[in-house]
């Protein structure tokens, strides 16, 4: 199975797309399970599917040897009159977002791990910040977040720096954290702010000063396959 780690120097992709309904979601993912069964791309390693769990979208977690290796994809004459097209038709949005993984932590130590075998509830947030920023809202979101360590039903949490997109301008970041549940999830943002440790206060004062947008979705991992299988 796929795993995120911060000493992967690989480019991570994040393809996000939105839709305004439950049957186009199911054309999604059904769209999206038949490229990544036959994806034979030179450079390409993994693709991951998550279906939306709160609001219609989906999300493709991928990873690429390189970004040469993408924009030849990207370049090629099936993803611009196949592929494109056919999310166009399905979808409300779509972002293509370029990453590093600049962060990672798990309560268990070990490495995150993204499977369909896995019950997981997984959220994901992209968050806007003007460049000079980025740095900053990166350590915000990344190191300053130890304290999740000690909170119930965390299993792992994310951050990407972006480094390129499509369908989406400016600089941004993104968070990629994994739940036992969606109860464990609704409790701690929940928690009053008399009520949340300092840490938790300082961390969500810096990354709510330095954001200009944020947009997030819950998902469960529904399909993978890496390159070979």
């Amino acid at each position: 199975m796929p795993k995120i780690s911060a000493d992967d120097k690989n480019l991570t992709v994040l393809n996000i797309f939105t839709t305004d309904a439950p049957e186009k979601q199911e054309g999604l993912l059904g769209a999206m399970r038949e490229i990544v069964d036959s994806a034979a791309y030179p450079g390409w390693m993994s693709s991951t599917v998550h279906a939306g769990v709160d609001k219609p979208g989906t999300a493709n977690f991928i990873q690429w040897r390189s970004r040469a290796d993408l924009e030849d994809r990207y370049n090629a004459e099936e993803f611009e009159h196949r592929t494109l097209p056919l999310f166009g038709e399905l979808t409300t949005s779509i972002r293509l977002l370029q990453n590093e993984i600049a962060y990672s932590q798990t309560k268990s130590g070990e490495g995150v791990e993204i499977s369909p075998q896995r019950s997981d509830y997984t959220v994901i947030a992209v968050f806007g910040v003007e460049e000079k920023n980025q740095d900053g809202l990166v350590d915000s979101l990344g190191p300053s977040m130890r304290f999740l360590d000690e909170v119930p039903g965390f299993v792992s949490h994310t951050v990407l720096k972006g480094i390129a997109a499509r369908g989406f301008e400016g600089s941004f970041v993104i968070s990629y954290s994994q739940w036992e549940n969606k109860e464990a999830w609704d409790a701690y943002q929940a928690v009053p702010q008399d009520a949340r440790p300092a840490a938790r206060l300082d961390a969500e004062r810096r990354t709510g000063s330095l954001l200009t947008s944020v947009d997030s979705n819950a998902y469960q991992v529904v399909h993978t396959r890496a390159a070979g299988e």
